[in-house]
């Protein structure tokens, strides 16, 4: 005769029922499978179920540099900024140019590892500006660690038309297009 105990493998809990639909819901949204056994578990998930974050792109944008100038070293790191000079953006329902004048800050960590700050402006082709911040993380790949560049955004839109944007957060990739071209490719995606 089975105890009670012995059963309990057999007879999921409902956290595990909620867990294995949580991980098979991700799994379709993420594209990934996923499986209960994959999502952590932490002291409230029994009570508050994990949201898997999703996300849904936004627009692609090709931003052109100027060449970099070289601002000095710190006790951080060398201190660098490369200045905006133009580009073109394109998602669904948006598209413009990457208006001149912005930059990127940037500064080199002494362990190889680079924080870039972007501060620009991006403007519809009906006339809207829009301010973007880019903050960057790009980290060299490392012993069984593959390269790192990923970013947040915070992106500024007036009312109107365009006035949706104010209402996510966004992350981003950086990809850069040297040597055939002086620019770099920012995708850009938000949390839903």
């Amino acid at each position: 005769m089975q105890t009670s105990s012995s059963l309990r493998p057999l007879i999921p809990s409902r956290r595990g029922l909620l867990l294995a639909g949580l991980a098979t819901a991700g799994a379709g949204a993420l594209g990934a499978a996923a499986s209960a056994a994959e999502l952590p578990s932490t002291p409230t998930t029994a009570t508050i179920p994990m949201a898997l974050p999703r996300s849904e792109f936004v627009y692609e944008s090709i931003v052109d540099l100027a060449p970099t100038l070289q601002l000095g070293a710190s006790p951080f790191g060398d201190r660098r900024m490369v200045p905006i000079v133009g580009g073109t953006f394109e998602g669904p329902g948006l598209r413009g140019k990457v208006m001149a004048g912005g930059a990127d800050r940037q500064l080199v960590r002494r362990d190889g590892s680079v924080n870039l700050d972007a501060v620009y402006e991006l403007q519809t082709d009906d006339g809207v500006i829009i301010s973007v911040r880019n903050r960057v993380l790009s980290r060299p790949a490392r012993d069984a660690t593959p390269r790192y560049v990923f970013s947040t955004l915070e992106i500024t839109a007036p009312e109107g038309r365009y006035g949706w944007i104010n209402d996510f957060v966004y992350v981003g990739t950086l990809n850069s297009m040297r040597p055939q071209r002086d620019a770099v490719v920012i995708r850009v995606y938000k949390l839903v």
